[in-house]
C-alpha cells in the first residue's frame, strides 16, 4: 500500500474521511512522548471516534528489550491498575518503541478483534500491526503500510477554519502580509550556532523590511540568544511572539498563527513542524541551521519538488498550493481497513467484544 500525498499542487480537492462516529472506541497508546501522542491524537480525532489516551511506562529490564520483548508483567491486562486493562477498544493507535510490545499484547488479549495501527516504523516489521504508517524516507514497505511525504499531526482543516473565523485579537489586528515563524532549536542532528542565529535573525529582519509582520513561536529547545533576538526584532517591527513562558498552555496560539499566515517560516530541525505548516496551503520558507540528517533532507527535498517549500533567502516567495494534509490520508486508510477488518470478524460476538474480558 502506498497512500500518495506527493501531488499536493493539484489533483482532487481536500476531503475529510468518513467519520466512524463516537460509537467506535479508540485508544491512543504511547509512552507519553508529546510528539508521538500528538500525532496519534490527530489521527484519532480525524476518525471521529470516542478517544481515550493510555500511557505505558515499562520498567527496566523490560523497557531495554523493547520493541522486541514482552510487556512489563505488572501491566498485564488482568492486573489492577494496568494501562491496557479491558474493555479493549475497537481501534488502537500507537507510536513509539515502548508501545510496540503493548500493541501485540492487546491484539492477543482481544482475540484479534482490536484493529491495531502503529505510526512510524516499529522496527519489528510490517506484521507488527494491522496497519502502519511511515514517512516516505523510511524503508519499511508492505501491503498494510501507508507511505506519505509528511507526518500526520493535530493541525486539522477544521481547526484552521475555526481559528480564521475567530482569531485572537492580538493576531487579528496585525496588518498583512503576516508571516508565521515556527522556531525549533538544538536537537540530536541540528545545532543553532551563534552564526546561525545571526543569519536567521538577519533574514527575518529582511522580511520585515519588505513589509511582512512576524507572528513567531518558540519551543523549549530554542536557544536563549535566538529567543531574545526574536523578542527584540518583533518588538521593533510590531509583530507577535509566543514563547510559552507566560500564560497557560491552553492559550497557545499555534493553530491561529498557521491559520492567519500568508507565508510560514519553519526551522528545518523539526519534521513535525514542516508537516503542520504544509497543511496550511501557505508558501513555506525553510531555515536550515548547522548539521542535518538524510531523512530531514529527503523531506525538505520532497516538499521543494512538490512546490510547497523553498529555502529561506530573506525574501517572501512561493505560491499557494492545495494543503497537504497527511492526517486525512492516514485516517481515510484506517476507515477503509477497519471496515474490512470488521467484515472479516465472524459471529455476533463481534459487537460484544468491548465488554468481554480476555
Amino acid at each position: 500500500m502506498a497512500a500518495a500525498d506527493s501531488r499536493p499542487a493539484g489533483g482532487a480537492a481536500h476531503r475529510e474521511p468518513a467519520a466512524l462516529g463516537a460509537g467506535v472506541s479508540c485508544w491512543v497508546l504511547t509512552d507519553g512522548k508529546a510528539g508521538d501522542e500528538l500525532q496519534c491524537l490527530g489521527v484519532a480525532r480525524a476518525l471521529g471516534c470516542s478517544v481515550e489516551v493510555r500511557r505505558v511506562h515499562p520498567r527496566p529490564p523490560f523497557a531495554w528489550m523493547m520493541p522486541r520483548g514482552g510487556i512489563d508483567p505488572r501491566d498485564a491486562p488482568d492486573r489492577a491498575g494496568s494501562p491496557i486493562a479491558p474493555p479493549f477498544p475497537d481501534i488502537l493507535i500507537a507510536s513509539g518503541r515502548r508501545a510496540v510490545a503493548y500493541v501485540r499484547a492487546i491484539k492477543r488479549a482481544s482475540r484479534g478483534r482490536t484493529f491495531t495501527v502503529i505510526l512510524k516504523d516499529p522496527r519489528t516489521g510490517a506484521r507488527a500491526a494491522d496497519l502502519l504508517w511511515v514517512p516516505a524516507h523510511d524503508r519499511l514497505r508492505g501491503d498494510n503500510v501507508i507511505v506519505t511525504l509528511t507526518a500526520p499531526h493535530h493541525v486539522s482543516q477544521q481547526r484552521l477554519a475555526e481559528a480564521r473565523a475567530d482569531p485572537p485579537a492580538a493576531l487579528a489586528r496585525l496588518p498583512r502580509p503576516r508571516v508565521a515563524v515556527l522556531v525549533g532549536g538544538n536537537s540530536r542532528h541540528h545545532r543553532f550556532t551563534d552564526a546561525d542565529v545571526m543569519r536567521f535573525l538577519q533574514q527575518l529582519a529582511a522580511l520585515t523590511a519588505e513589509g511582512a509582520v512576524l507572528m513567531a513561536t518558540t519551543s523549549r529547545r530554542t536557544p536563549d540568544n535566538l529567543r531574545e533576538g526574536l523578542r527584540a526584532l518583533v518588538g521593533r517591527t510590531g509583530g507577535f511572539l509566543w514563547d510559552g513562558r507566560s500564560g497557560n498552555a491552553a492559550d497557545n496560539p499555534y493553530i491561529a498563527l498557521l491559520a492567519l499566515a500568508d507565508s510560514v517560516v519553519v526551522t528545518a530541525d523539526s519534521a513535525n513542524m514542516l508537516g503542520e505548516a504544509a497543511a496550511t496551503g501557505a508558501p513555506l520558507l525553510v531555515f536550515e541551521p548547522s548539521g542535518g540528517h538524510r531523512k530531514l533532507e529527503a523531506l525538505l527535498n520532497g516538499l521543494e519538488k512538490c512546490g510547497i517549500a523553498r529555502r529561506l533567502r530573506g525574501r517572501l516567495e512561493g505560491n499557494a498550493y492545495l494543503p497537504l494534509d497527511t492526517t486525512v490520508t492516514v485516517a481515510g486508510e484506517i476507515v477503509r481497513s477497519y471496515h474490512a477488518h470488521r467484515s472479516r470478524l465472524a459471529g455476533p460476538a463481534d459487537d460484544r467484544h468491548r465488554t468481554e474480558n480476555p
